[in-house]
């Protein structure tokens, strides 16, 4: 019997993409793009087209396991769910009942899955419940998505990325859009075909920027001294929208004032190390050539002014007008037109007051240096710490502590397994069923089941709905899947009117909003004054310049010449193409796709350090080490240093990744992370 399920893709990335699933006699034999669905077009990236390897993969943890070696050597003997089950209510229970209380139990998760679900339902509910500490997830996106809603406004609205093909001028800032928004790059290239020029900012010479038209090169943690002189060049040459200024904005004359005293294009030229030509050349083509787009991503905030970059950025379309066109602005993120009823979905009341830990500070958090209890049991999911967490040789003594309790429910035996106590077994997405949202488009779209769970693995919510119950906990708190469905569905404006069944027929439904969107076309902003806030009280208020300024990163060489003394290449550790965070890292088609790992240096940087192309090194700071071969692509300028990532510690020379010398020190505002503020230095393998 042959059965094609629509199935939707569960990674980190903004395409969302619907995939055909054929599965004959309980096997899924066949994973495809859905031709029919608007986005998807079709086609899969090359990390997903051989996604039922993954599915099937020998290598997949097929049951419940307990530690019988020292914690970090990765030794397990099975045991059955009713053991697994009932040894964490246990010492969950002994946990919340001893004097430090149920705060001392940490539960750490991000995106392995973005599905509303299994991501962010039960397991809210359950940890809220108990009373246990509230993890802040802030390793990606919060710097830009709090500078954005400065400005722009609750639900950080931006640009309907269906309308790019009618873009003039688009702008990849910050975005290897060729890797991380395949199916957006697509639409760039049928603009392209309509006469676009496509210009890429971004300290690396990444894919996309070397298929662009123009690269535009700044020293690292820039970004926004260099929009702060547009914005120069913009007023100097007459090439604001005035109109638009005095309907839809807030603060035009301050910032007027602001960058004509301080960012004039010689000194901004200083800072970025792009020159005055490039500077005024871009101003004028990005006003003058509409619509305008800027695709704004993640790693212009990973650093100690990320927030205030995004933020500043993000008023350069009010500026010029661009939003007044389909198509033209800025576009971050689509997650925010979406009215999920998640505080119903989450129940973040059933624990108002518990401590909040933020996750780029796990290290400290394990080593007891925040205020309250120390932590005494860590339950991770949808994440893996041991790689992705900043501070990487702290987070590893920390999860090496034998008083503390660790458990991991994983579909591979991950870094942070091999620290677990008790190993718990995850269904792949072809073995649950699931709701999601999208970042890069305005569907939701929903996830059937399309395979029974293979081997002894069980969701998310099923483990949560057992554990609940094991610790007497409310049972209509935890209710099937299709309650939490309907109750999420039950929220705003944009799902008025999409229901489960709707689902389940159609497989992905648009959001309620109208076919040409243009959010701010009208000068209306969801703000406190109802405008773009170029000047922003609420700024103020909290703390931060109520105007858009540069923040040098943390880690700086011309801020900081003595630390720069010891280690001086900035080093950014940006995504590589074959793995997804450190998704894919243990699979050995994406392992030999991607090769060994690299550290890509200027040639005279090289030369000053007597290395060659491939040579094997060992990148350091005080924080630590890790071994790459040189790359020497052409790809940085002088004074930096690009590490692609994310490996697996344990499968690579050395035994550790980029992480171990990025730094848990947060970025100015959101709780954000600030991996790519990271000075280090590179001495050759030879004779260590």
């Amino acid at each position: 019997m042959t059965t094609v399920f629509k199935n939707v893709c569960p990674l980190d990335c903004p395409d969302t993409c619907s995939m055909l699933v054929t599965v004959r006699d309980g096997v899924a034999v066949e994973l495809r793009g859905d031709p029919d669905h608007h986005f998807t077009r079709g086609f899969l990236c090359q990390k997903m087209a051989r996604f039922l390897d993954r599915v099937y993969s020998p290598d997949r943890l097929m049951y419940p396991m307990k530690r019988v070696g020292r914690k970090g050597e990765g030794r397990f003997e099975r045991i059955s769910w009713d053991e697994a089950l009932a040894t964490i209510a246990e010492r969950f229970a002994a946990i919340a009942r001893s004097d430090e209380g149920p705060e001392a139990i940490l539960p750490y998760s991000y995106c392995g899955t973005m599905g509303k679900l299994q991501s962010s339902s039960l397991d809210r509910r359950f940890f809220h419940r108990l009373g246990a500490s509230r993890l802040d997830r802030t390793i990606c996106s919060t710097a830009g998505n709090a500078g954005t809603e400065y400005t722009l406004g609750r639900g950080r609205l931006g640009a309907d990325p269906m309308a790019v093909p009618r873009c003039k001028f688009i702008v990849n800032w910050g975005s290897n859009t060729v890797n991380t928004n395949s199916h957006l790059w697509s639409l760039m290239i049928q603009a392209r075909k309509a006469g676009a020029t496509i210009v890429t900012v971004d300290p690396y010479r990444s894919p996309t920027a070397r298929r662009s038209d123009w690269h535009i090169q700044p020293r690292p943690g820039t970004d926004a001294a260099l929009a702060l002189g547009l914005m120069h060049v913009i007023w100097r040459d007459g090439l604001q929208d005035d109109d638009y200024l005095g309907r839809a904005t807030v603060g035009a004359d301050l910032l007027r004032q602001r960058v004509e005293a301080e960012y004039p294009p010689e000194r901004v030229a200083a800072i970025t190390g792009v020159d005055v030509e490039t500077i005024t050349r871009f101003a004028h083509h990005l006003a003058r050539e509409q619509p305008s787009l800027i695709r704004l991503n993640y790693g212009m905030q990973r650093h100690g002014g990320g927030g205030m970059a995004v933020r500043t950025i993000t008023c350069l379309p009010a500026i010029i007008g661009s939003w007044r066109h389909h198509g033209g602005g800025v576009l971050m993120s689509t997650s925010g037109a979406y009215d999920f009823a998640m505080d119903k979905l989450t129940r973040p009341l059933l624990s108002p007051d518990s401590r909040i830990i933020n996750m780029n500070q796990l290290a400290e958090a394990l080593a007891g240096e925040l205020p309250g209890p120390p932590v005494r049991a860590l339950y991770v999911y949808t994440a893996n710490p041991a790689a992705v967490a900043p501070q990487q040789a702290r987070v590893l003594e920390g999860l090496r502590r034998e008083d503390l309790f660790v458990v991991v429910h994983e579909l591979f035996a991950t870094d942070t397994v091999d620290y677990a106590d008790i190993v718990l077994p995850a269904t792949s997405q072809l073995e649950h069923v699931d709701i999601h949202g999208s970042y890069g488009h305005h569907d939701v779209m929903y996830n059937p089941p399309a395979i029974a769970p293979l081997g002894e693995c069980r969701s998310n919510n099923d483990v949560f709905r057992a554990l609940a119950q094991r610790l007497g906990f409310e049972p209509e708190l935890f209710p099937d899947d299709e309650t939490l469905i309907r109750e999420v569905l039950d929220g705003g404006p944009s799902l008025r009117g999409i229901t489960l069944e709707q689902l389940k027929a159609e497989g992905a439904v648009r959001l309620n909003l109208p076919e040409l969107f243009a959010p701010f076309a009208d000068g209306v902003f969801p703000t406190p004054s109802g405008k773009c806030e170029l000047y922003s009280e609420r700024m103020k208020a909290d703390g931060f310049d109520p105007l858009p300024t540069y923040i040098p990163p943390h880690e700086d060489p011309l801020t900081q010449p003595d630390l720069a003394a010891r280690y001086p290449l900035q080093l950014l550790s940006p995504p590589r193409p074959q793995f997804v965070n450190s998704t894919f890292a243990n699979s050995p088609r994406h392992r030999t796709a991607a090769g060994d790992p690299t550290i890509e240096l200027a040639d005279e940087d090289a030369r000053a350090r007597g290395l060659a192309d491939g040579d094997w090194v060992e990148v350091y700071n005080d924080r630590g080490q890790f071994r790459a071969r040189v790359s020497l692509s052409g790809s940085v300028r002088p004074g930096v240093a690009v590490a692609t990532g994310i490996y697996w510690n344990k499968l690579v020379p050395g035994g550790c990744n980029v992480n171990s010398t990025s730094s848990s020190a947060l970025a100015d505002m959101g709780g954000g992370a600030t991996f790519f503020d990271n000075l280090v230095e590179v001495r050759s393998r030879a004779g260590l």
